[in-house]
């Protein structure tokens, strides 16, 4: 469970604070009496938007880590959540500089600032299942061989690891959280670059067919809640020896097929839209991992975190929510 008092008075610096799980951190932190700022590029292809952070009572800093002046930001805060990334599998795969230089080089820019400005922060770091390629048994737990399937799985790897260093090295409270599918309002929808059940809301908000590509590939998807909660629990407790310098996955409901999801997410929306099987494009197949499903009983059983909000009930919450603001969205 989440601690409310934790967080009263608390200067909290979220990179990437204007993006999906971003904002949706930075509202949560905000409601609860941190002192929150949100440092975030807002790059176009990405999911950040000011709009995402309406109502949160936050400062937005309009900044990229690769080359903003950071030491200010920094400076006396108490935890740093670390969103800022480039997400993109094929913008990974087709510009791999600016992709590590995002993902690795900056992360390493970040670091130096954190070690002079603020050595004793605590660290909570969004990572991904992504490092761990095609499974080769499921459910995935954090002991699976690392074999990320593109660039952008081998950038953000490096990135992860160069903060874990700074555990092992300088003693910092960081841990790192592996996820898997996330979603929920504030996510990207206009199109399936930060995810594919992005563009499914949009398509069936705006009562077109959508596309699922190959859909016997199983996946397990967090609610965005659940994924806030877990940053927040992972916070709080850090100073525990079995979660400092940890990594752990986080999954969420049981893993489904594609074609059952798409038929999910067709009955919360009142049993009304379509779909079209597709096969998985030429440029995306070798890419792709397969079926995917998280072991996430370590960082369970050393938090106590559990997700609340299945699969029927997330999909409905997420489909209300973007009903309402869908052109804000587009």
């Amino acid at each position: 469970m989440v601690t409310p008092a934790y967080w009263q008075g608390k200067r909290v610096l979220v990179t990437g604070g204007a993006g999906f799980l971003g904002a949706n951190l930075c509202h949560a932190l905000a409601g609860m009496g941190a002192r929150v700022t949100a440092l975030d590029a807002m790059m176009p292809d990405g999911g950040a938007s000011a709009r995402n952070l309406e109502g949160a009572g936050v400062l937005l800093v309009r900044g990229d880590i690769r080359d903003t002046e950071l030491h200010s930001l920094c400076e006396g805060i108490d935890v740093l959540f670390n969103m800022a990334a480039q997400t993109s599998h094929m913008g990974g795969q087709k510009d791999p500089v600016a992709d590590i230089a995002i993902n690795a080089v900056a992360q390493v820019r970040l670091i130096g600032v954190m070690r002079e400005a603020t050595p004793k922060a605590i660290v909570v770091h969004a990572s991904t299942r992504q490092f761990y390629g095609r499974p080769r048994s499921l459910p995935v737990d954090e002991l699976h061989p690392v074999n990320p399937p593109d660039a952008n799985g081998v950038s953000k790897w490096a990135g992860e690891q160069y903060w874990l260093l700074e555990n092992r090295v300088l003693n910092r409270p960081v841990v790192s959280l592996r996820l898997t599918n996330c979603y929920g309002p504030r996510l990207r929808i206009r199109d399936a670059r930060q995810t594919f059940l992005g563009i499914w809301i949009r398509r069936l908000l705006e009562n077109e067919a959508f596309e699922v590509w190959g859909g016997a590939q199983l996946r397990d998807l967090t609610y965005v809640d659940d994924v806030t909660g877990a940053f927040l629990i992972a916070a709080e407790q850090s100073g525990k020896p079995d979660v400092a310098g940890q990594v752990f996955n986080i999954g969420g409901s049981p893993p489904i097929s594609l074609l059952d999801l798409a038929d999910k997410l067709i009955a919360a929306n009142g049993r009304q839209g379509r779909y079209e099987l597709r096969e998985f494009p030429a440029d995306r197949a070798p890419i792709d991992i397969g079926s995917y499903a998280a072991d996430d009983r370590a960082f369970r059983t050393a938090t106590g975190w559990a997700p609340a909000i299945d699969l029927d009930q997330g999909l409905k919450l997420s489909l209300d929510w973007y009903r309402q603001r869908l052109t804000d969205y587009l």
